[in-house]
């Protein structure tokens, strides 16, 4: 029989519901550094993520059995852990206020530089990248949510909506402002040196919205053809097109939060204490 490190997402996921405690620990070990990362910045705050993290996957594991697969298993434990912070937010929301992540974010970014970059290009990315933290955080958290679970998990916007309760078409709204908002904040930390901002012609559209949607799908040929002449003779917008894909892509490769070891220590814990309760109780009824 293979580890279970080995076994495919759906094998484990049905020996989990059978009862397998190993299958079912290693399932939400799997999940845990991008679940955490979720949390990290849709919470806010360090220890608001890490309640967040050890609830969301206890949950899980209570519910293992009942889960049918209509969803993947990144997409259910998004909604659990959604679902956690929305409460956190709710019973703290007249606490003070918390120092942000903003700091330890970019202490994270500061220790992952890739090797392949020269030490300027690589200043530069971990600049980039705490901004990157600055401004997604101070997304209103609708705007936000939508953003982190389209842009930096990777989810469809199908997905998103299904999580969040929202339509198809709710979800690209918001997605479609949270981005243009997230450009025009980083928009001057990616302009090349020396060059002066160029200003938008009269004419010229809402062409970060416009191409979020092209991104989205959400455009015809005819408009598209139309947009890629528009963007052939106009320096502005083809910068600011420019300027939305390196942030996108930047969302995409941004580090993850290490989750700290005592926390995966602690949840392992709780979910073998789970565990092992079940099996208690299932050997008394046989008995």
């Amino acid at each position: 029989m293979s580890a279970p490190r080995e076994r495919s997402e759906s094998a484990l996921v049905e020996a989990a519901r059978a009862g397998s405690g190993e299958a079912l620990e290693s399932l939400l070990e799997r999940h845990e550094a991008r679940l955490y990362r979720f949390a990290r910045r849709l919470c806010r705050h360090r220890e608001d993520a890490e309640d967040v993290l050890q609830e969301s996957l206890l949950a899980a594991a209570r519910g293992i059995r009942s889960f049918r697969g209509a969803a993947a298993v990144s997409t259910w434990l998004y909604t659990i852990a959604r679902s956690f912070c929305i409460k956190k937010r709710r019973r703290s929301v007249f606490a003070p206020t918390e120092v942000s992540l903003d700091t330890e974010a970019a202490g994270a970014a500061r220790g992952v530089a890739s090797p392949s970059r020269r030490p300027d290009e690589a200043l530069e990315a971990r600049h980039l990248e705490a901004a990157l933290e600055r401004a997604i955080g101070a997304l209103d958290r609708p705007y936000r949510e939508v953003l982190l679970l389209r842009d930096v998990e990777g989810l469809s916007a199908a997905e998103v909506a299904g999580i969040t309760g929202l339509s198809v078409p709710a979800v690209k709204t918001r997605l479609h402002r949270a981005r243009g908002r997230l450009r025009e904040a980083l928009a001057p930390l990616m302009a090349p040196r020396g060059e002066a901002a160029t200003r938008p012609a009269p004419g010229c559209p809402d062409i970060v919205r416009l191409f979020s949607r092209h991104l989205e799908g959400d455009i015809s040929a005819r408009t598209c053809a139309s947009m890629e002449q528009h963007l052939a003779g106009c320096a502005h917008c083809r910068a600011s097109c420019d300027s939305l894909k390196q942030v996108l892509r930047t969302c995409r490769t941004a580090p993850e939060p290490e989750v700290p070891a005592e926390l995966q220590e602690k949840v392992r814990r709780a979910v073998h204490a789970l565990v092992s309760g079940r099996r208690d109780v299932t050997r008394r009824a046989r008995v």
